[in-house]
């Protein structure tokens, strides 16, 4: 499976290659150069949304086991850059969340649960926010032909979420356990995965918790908004700024089109083919569009390389740790 994910990564990696040197190398780098310094605010407002999807996570956590505030951003940016770098599916950043919380003496049961709820709240927000994205180019497109088409987008969103659903109900659960209980090399990795019917009452008891549930969506919900900014940013030092309704359908598009392609790591070459073809929809050019895709590149490097970097050292030291309470 691994040399899967590995062939479809140089696959999308090639593709992004592709559409540079279509574009031009020279015109391409040209434009980032023009973003500078503006690259590091760009940067730095991804923390913004990061937080706010940290927030929701806790919501998932029971209260006698909430950690520091900070921690859990910590941890959620170990899974984010997982998931950004690494050929995972999108799914290593949840198993990463859960093994960060159960080194912290938080029992597996809960740890699983918390991680399945937190992708779960991500993915109804995820919808919400583009199926108000696709609204909102509709409105702008004026146009009824692509009103109906997006509709019927709007329709193939519904039934992702409608399945995912009802895939946890027909035991989503006992796959992710197994799932983990095969990428663990260890037992401690995921006791939960002896018994998958610990994940499942776990999650059904997590489920209960409405308030804390709706709560998270809420909070996911705001971090995908607010990832808005980080579009408008990016264009306004990119020199194309756009209004906040450009930059929402620009961001709740792409967002579409990643999930879509969330077996290619990263969205490597599907993203920048994305963007080219979605940002003539609000007047850009696709070269603007694929300049835009690079920005975000620039911000996932920047966050995501020294978060695998901090993920290995904290491997490292928990190693060691335990090396000498054996000795001892």
């Amino acid at each position: 499976m691994k040399k899967g994910f590995y062939a479809i990564w140089l696959a999308g990696f090639a593709l992004l290659l592709a559409l540079i040197a279509r574009q031009g190398f020279f015109e391409v780098s040209s434009a980032l150069a023009v973003a500078g310094f503006g690259m590091i605010w760009v940067t730095a407002y991804h923390l913004v949304p990061l937080f706010a999807d940290t927030l929701a996570w806790r919501f998932l956590l029971p209260r006698r086991h909430h950690l520091p505030l900070l921690d859990l951003l910590w941890m959620r940016w170990l899974a984010e850059s997982v998931n950004s770098l690494l050929p995972v599916a999108q799914l290593g950043g949840e198993f990463l969340k859960t093994r960060l919380l159960m080194l912290r003496r938080i029992p597996g049961a809960t740890a699983g649960a918390s991680a399945v709820g937190d992708l779960t709240t991500t993915v109804i927000a995820q919808v919400v926010f583009c199926a108000v994205g696709v609204l909102l180019l509709a409105q702008y497109s004026n146009s009824g032909a692509a009103a109906w088409e997006l509709l019927a987008g709007l329709g193939v969103l519904a039934l992702l979420i409608v399945g995912f659903y009802v895939a946890q109900r027909a035991g989503l659960f006992f796959y992710l356990a197994r799932g983990l209980e095969r990428i663990g090399g260890e037992r401690e990795w995921l006791s939960l995965s002896g018994s998958a019917a610990v994940l499942d009452r776990a999650v059904n008891t997590l489920y209960q918790r409405q308030s804390a549930f709706w709560a998270a969506c809420l909070f996911h919900l705001m971090g995908w908004i607010m990832g808005t900014g980080e579009v408008w940013l990016a264009l306004y030092f990119l020199g194309y700024p756009v209004t906040l309704a450009e930059a929402f359908i620009l961001e709740s598009l792409i967002t579409a089109v990643r999930a879509a392609a969330f077996a290619v790591p990263g969205a490597l070459g599907v993203q920048e083919g994305g963007l080219m073809v979605i940002a003539p929809l609000v007047g850009l050019s696709p070269e603007t569009g694929l300049s835009l895709s690079l920005a975000r590149r620039v911000r996932e490097l920047t966050l995501g390389l020294p978060g695998l970097i901090a993920w290995h050292v904290a491997e490292a030291r928990h190693a060691v740790g335990r090396g000498v309470s054996r000795r001892a």
